[in-house]
């Protein structure tokens, strides 16, 4: 029992940095170059070189389930992804040089993100109640790596420089690879010849019913709620306040999730993960929509929390979905498929509320509920249809 409880503790640290580098990275990389005086284009390309590798990241999974320590792969990616960070700011402003060193750094993101929850159900050990306070910790670990990254980067960037914060984030990362290398041993589900190929896995995600439900689900939600912040920047001159406050919107929202995490910390979540993702999702969208129709700033900013705290829930029943219905021998690319395409659905969401949010100020949001809506009927018949059978 300690030696959990302190392999939970080491973990929290080690996700945290890990995360947090991550999530602060491509600020760093595109302050450094508008500092600079670089065209737009080239911070642009700068941050795309590190974010868009992250898809790939399902084709380089396959590792965690095949090694026979993952713990060494999840180490070796983060000193991947600080070494390589820390070179593209010091060779700056070679942008070539800069640009092919970014790939490889994003590269090893995803596995700082899925790939180090994958070894939380190991940590955790097989009561599920335990299992899910676990993840309560890691939806903690997420919302906080998502403001303190970002934070730590503009505050070191004002008092000294982007690139001091970009080696800060490097040296993060370093830390992690240390406490991921600590973390208890746990060995691999599979032998390596019976570990499936990434599009093989894939497949097998679309063919189980409660993964295929995480999947689409976790890809709607991720695309919908990236319609928050661009709606918070929007809507001020509506809501009759400051431009600035958008900040507080956005933190209103990143409370809720911190707010959430304790919760489940405290209390877990109960029954089925896949139909808690469909009840859960359900709230995210009544949230949303609350946000839309909210005319008051301090109405505004409950909302906000409420989206935040309701989405915190979701993602707590993805991560037990994930970990309760992955196969064994695919476990680590599950997360990381998972992942990746959250990510990608996020960026995808971001573009496309800033593309019609001048049309008409609410319309991302609308159109964000509605698709979680649709997802969650698909879903609610899918489950239907199971058990009538």
């Amino acid at each position: 029992m300690r030696e959990r409880r302190g392999g939970l503790a080491r973990y929290v640290v080690a996700a945290t940095l890990a995360r947090s580098a991550d999530g602060g990275a491509v600020v760093a990389i595109v302050l450094l170059a508008t500092a600079g005086g670089a065209p737009g284009w080239v911070a642009g390309l700068l941050g795309a070189a590190i974010t868009a590798p992250h898809l790939a990241g399902p084709f380089l999974a396959r590792r965690l389930d095949t090694a026979r320590d993952g713990r060494t792969v999840i180490a070796v990616a983060c000193l991947v992804h600080g070494v390589t960070l820390a070179a593209a700011v010091l060779v700056y402003p070679v942008v070539w040089a800069a640009a092919v060193l970014l790939i490889v750094s994003g590269l090893a993101g995803p596995l700082l993100t899925g790939g180090i929850s994958s070894r939380l159900p190991a940590i955790a050990g097989p009561e599920r109640h335990r299992q899910r306070r676990a993840q309560g910790w890691d939806v903690a670990t997420y919302g906080i790596s998502g403001t303190v990254g970002p934070t730590i980067v503009a505050a070191v960037s004002a008092w000294a420089s982007p690139t001091v914060a970009a080696l800060i984030l490097a040296g993060a990362t370093v830390l992690a690879a240390a406490l991921v290398r600590v973390l208890p041993y746990a060995p691999p589900a599979a032998e390596a010849d019976e570990v499936p190929r990434p599009v093989r896995t894939l497949g097998i995600m679309l063919a189980i019913g409660p993964l295929r439900r995480t999947l689409y689900l976790t890809v709607t939600v991720a695309l919908a709620v990236a319609a928050l912040p661009i709606t918070a920047v929007a809507s001020t001159g509506r809501l009759g306040v400051d431009p600035a406050a958008a900040g507080l919107l956005t933190a209103g929202y990143g409370l809720g999730g911190l707010l959430a995490s304790a919760a489940i910390m405290v209390r877990p979540l109960p029954g089925d993960a896949d139909r808690a993702m469909t009840v859960l999702a359900t709230t995210v969208a009544s949230a949303m929509i609350l946000v839309a129709v909210t005319e008051r700033f301090w109405w505004a900013l409950a909302a906000y929390t409420m989206a935040g705290i309701c989405n915190s829930f979701f993602f707590a029943a993805t991560l037990a979905a994930r970990s309760e219905y992955a196969p064994a021998a695919a476990r680590g690319q599950v997360f990381v498929w998972i992942g990746a395409l959250k990510i990608a659905a996020n960026s995808a969401g971001t573009a496309l509320a800033g593309a019609i949010v001048a049309a008409a100020l609410y319309l991302p949001l609308t159109l964000a509920a509605a698709s979680i809506l649709l997802a969650v009927a698909a879903s609610g018949l899918e489950q239907r249809r199971r058990r009538s059978r």
